[in-house]
């Protein structure tokens, strides 16, 4: 069931996210990563870096490099400019869209994808946002990529914020 997006009222505080996401049926994908960019923007995240990859199948191995260095890169101290050189992502948000042909390829790559994700997750403990979406058809990617109504960029980023929120707690 889709939910009407509603502007998040967590605050990002002085968190970085990360967004990842498919050049594959970009129309759709490019909607979801402004929506998240907005949306974390609007929470005041302090820092929102967005990598792009060729298809949905080459997300998990950039969310793996991500989360692997931020295991292994301490907050580093402010640099002589005054900013830090290295600031850890509170969240990784993963977009992008597949869309169901005639054989079952689509559903292989989402389940990779899916399986993939959550193993990085696990690992590393850092918050995985999944909106990698297996989709029907186009009219499906319409709803939920390009509307203000609903829009899982968004709500991939309200997910972000609040799992950020709610690791920095424990």
């Amino acid at each position: 069931m889709l939910r009407s997006n509603t502007p998040s009222k967590t605050k990002a505080g002085k968190a970085a996210f990360a967004i990842v996401a498919s050049e594959y049926n970009s129309e759709y994908v490019d909607a979801m990563v402004e929506a998240a960019k907005a949306e974390l923007k609007r929470s005041q995240a302090k820092q929102i870096q967005v990598f792009r990859v060729p298809g949905a199948f080459e997300i998990p191995v950039i969310v793996a490099r991500l989360a692997r260095n931020l295991q292994h890169a301490p907050v580093a101290p402010k640099s002589k400019q005054g900013g830090t050189r290295h600031t850890p992502y509170a969240a990784i948000i993963c977009l992008g869209v597949i869309l169901r042909g005639e054989t079952i390829h689509a559903a292989h790559i989402g389940e990779a994808v899916s399986r993939a994700l959550m193993e990085i997750q696990v690992r590393y403990e850092v918050p995985i946002i999944h909106e990698v979406l297996l989709l029907e058809n186009e009219q499906q990617a319409r709803v939920r990529c390009l509307g203000k109504k609903h829009n899982r960029g968004a709500e991939a980023a309200q997910t972000a914020l609040k799992m950020a929120n709610l690791m920095s707690r424990i």
